[in-house]
């Protein structure tokens, strides 16, 4: 069995950090607050595009409503197995706590996919009301799709449809999540949007932001993205080359993961 462990240091992102991807922040905080509140909430799967700030608006949410006394744990894939053990030893504390999963996938076969799926419904024993469950993916199902699964679909003879076990049993998973958020690819001008806001983090002036913006439009083609992570990177760079970083801004590791 595993241990709690300290994060001694706290990535200080707030939610206006997060741009461009409002409608989902607003389901996200909204959750959250009534969660922390002790009303009725969800938990949440966050899926789609890379960068587009799946993770950080969870990070952003944490030091949102800390002082509400939101609390958040975070766990790997490998240790989804202890989920029962983790959700017994807070069950009883003052706090609410949301485990965290970043970036969760399986592959067939894994033995954490089907103890997430008990704790998430389907257990014998409740889930304590003070955690939710929040994960990111890039995968809306958490499991590789083939070609194959295809052939498990049923036709009746009026021509409907029916998913075969094989769909059903890949779609089970995060249809136990309560709340389904999904990110998209940013535009060209929204990628821009993050970068000039990152620029003015680091400390570059209006002027030079706005010559940066081809540089961060080449910048982008060449990493084939135009992510979040991808604007926080060009922007650290672009700054460090002029000269003006913000030494207190280095402590800010917060692309829109």
């Amino acid at each position: 069995m595993g241990q709690l462990v300290p994060i001694l240091h706290v990535a200080p992102l707030t939610l206006e950090d997060v741009r461009e991807v409002d409608v989902q922040k607003e389901k996200i905080v909204r959750n959250t607050r009534q969660f922390v509140q002790g009303r009725p909430a969800n938990n949440v799967l966050l899926t789609g595009a890379r960068g587009t700030g799946k993770s950080s608006l969870i990070k952003a949410c944490l030091n949102a409503f800390a002082g509400h006394g939101l609390r958040l744990i975070e766990v790997d894939k490998a240790d989804l197995m202890d989920l029962p053990d983790l959700i017994d030893l807070v069950s009883a504390r003052p706090e609410r706590f949301i485990v965290f999963c970043d970036d969760l996938s399986f592959d067939e076969g894994e033995s954490g996919y089907k103890a997430l799926k008990s704790i998430l419904d389907g257990s014998v024993s409740a889930t304590s009301a003070n955690v939710l469950i929040y994960a990111t993916s890039n995968r809306r199902h958490l499991l590789p799709e083939y070609m194959k699964d295809n052939l498990s679909y049923t036709h009746t003879d009026d021509g409907e449809v029916h998913p075969g076990e094989v769909i059903e049993e890949k779609i089970s998973l995060s249809e136990r999540f309560g709340l389904w958020v999904s990110f998209y690819p940013f535009s060209q001008n929204e990628y821009l949007v993050i970068v000039a806001q990152w620029l003015a983090h680091f400390g570059v002036p209006a002027s030079q932001i706005e010559l940066a913006r081809p540089l961060a439009l080449v910048w982008a083609l060449e990493r084939g993205s135009r992510s979040g992570r991808v604007a926080y990177q060009f922007a650290r760079d672009h700054a460090g080359a002029l000269g003006l970083l913000n030494p207190d801004a280095l402590n800010n590791q917060g692309p829109q993961l």
